[in-house]
């Protein structure tokens, strides 16, 4: 995930860790009704992927076309864990914006540091807090894409996970999602799971190699991108990502047998042209239910980023979870936006808190893109949200 920022114009061993804590924590926290906070859950059907996996679909029959925002940070770049207990109001008011402006899906990223308090213990008042996230969604009839294992801010990253062997830190993952599935499973608001943002399966490909970070590069003060293995060990990169993915789509089916998965990655048939999905792969994609993409088409090159594009559409819904006019005109960006039309099922932008009239009254360059892009969002939700 990009994001656009002040600094940035607009990214083994086999010990094993039982999960035993997090499996009763989740059975224990249920569902807190949607009536002790006046939300009216019963008139917001569930969406799930259609029958010939062509498309999305509500409950009642009406196909549904994700077209929304990523809901990542602030205008001061901070996450929504860092102000959601203080400035709920706040939050309230962005998703009432963010549904006037013509969205029907909202992104949120949830950082692994503030949801895990030990490898096997969910922190319940993070719990909590979601479970009111989803209930401001259902009263906004908002659908989320819940990202999950977010280590964005590095200083936030609890010091034992990034210790951890691999097995092991796939274990604490499998809690986390335990956690946030058990607490979401029985609300309509769900649009989706998200595994990760941006995995790579990077890592030591020979013996006596150094190992390499969790985290890759930073961009704009934020690591956007884990690696799921510091090690291939003689593996493939296809076996680890299939271990990777299949693990924690059991973990999160324990509880939620209705809601998709998906994993938002790279593109990187936008970079290498000739590349081949790994996450998409065959040997990989067996249990995501739809494909999720990022893409930041840049200028002079937007017949190659729709060919990368294309390259996505492989038998289940393509959603382009994050894009922007991060690197090239808003009048190229809506060249490519038009162009994907051809193949996608959906589309994620940004908002970040600012409305139309606030945005109008700024008066950096930013402010007059990111009303550029508002109104561009707005002017095309008839159309892109209609099958």
């Amino acid at each position: 995930m990009k994001a656009w920022t002040d600094n940035a114009v607009a990214p083994p061993r086999t010990g094993r860790l039982g999960c035993c804590a997090c499996l009763l924590v989740a059975m224990m926290v249920g569902w807190a009704t949607a009536a002790s906070t006046g939300g009216d859950s019963s008139a917001m059907p569930a969406v799930r992927v259609n029958d010939n996996a062509s498309g999305f679909v509500l409950a009642d029959g009406r196909p549904f076309v994700p077209w929304g925002f990523n809901y990542d940070h602030d205008e001061q770049g901070r996450l929504i864990e860092d102000y959601w207990f203080t400035e709920w109001p706040r939050v309230e008011q962005d998703f009432h914006e963010m549904r006037q402006l013509g969205a029907n899906v909202v992104r949120v990223h949830l950082q692994f540091g503030r949801f895990m308090k030990t490898a096997e213990q969910p922190n319940e008042a993070a719990l909590d807090k979601l479970g009111e996230l989803l209930r401001l969604a259902e009263r906004e009839h908002l659908y989320l894409d819940l990202t999950g294992l977010g280590c964005y801010h590095k200083a936030d990253v609890p010091p034992w996970y990034d210790a951890l062997s691999e097995q092991d830190r796939w274990a604490a993952q499998v809690c986390f999602w335990q956690a946030v599935a058990g607490r979401c499973a029985e609300s309509p608001a769900v649009f989706c799971y998200d595994l990760m943002n941006e995995p790579i399966v990077g890592g030591r490909r020979k013996e006596g190699e150094p190992l390499p970070e969790w985290l890759a590069g930073e961009f704009g003060g934020k690591h956007f991108v884990q690696r799921i293995t510091l090690d291939l060990a003689g593996r493939t990169q296809q076996q680890v990502a299939k271990a990777w993915v299949d693990r924690l789509v059991a973990a999160i089916r324990k509880h939620d047998h209705r809601h998709a998965i998906t994993v938002g990655v790279i593109p990187w048939a936008l970079t290498f042209p000739g590349a081949k999905p790994l996450f998409y792969s065959k040997e990989v994609a067996e249990n995501l239910d739809f494909a999720s993409v990022h893409f930041y088409p840049e200028t002079d090159k937007i017949d190659q980023a729709l060919a990368a594009l294309a390259v996505y559409d492989v038998g289940k819904p393509l959603v382009i979870e994050e894009m922007f006019f991060l690197k090239c005109s808003p009048e190229q960006f809506e060249e490519f936006l038009e162009g994907s039309r051809a193949v996608a099922e959906g589309w994620i932008g940004f908002y970040w808190g600012k409305t139309p009239d606030e945005l109008r009254q700024g008066k950096t360059i930013q402010d007059a893109l990111l009303l550029r892009w508002l109104n561009m969002f707005q002017d095309k939700a008839p159309a892109f949200r209609r099958p």
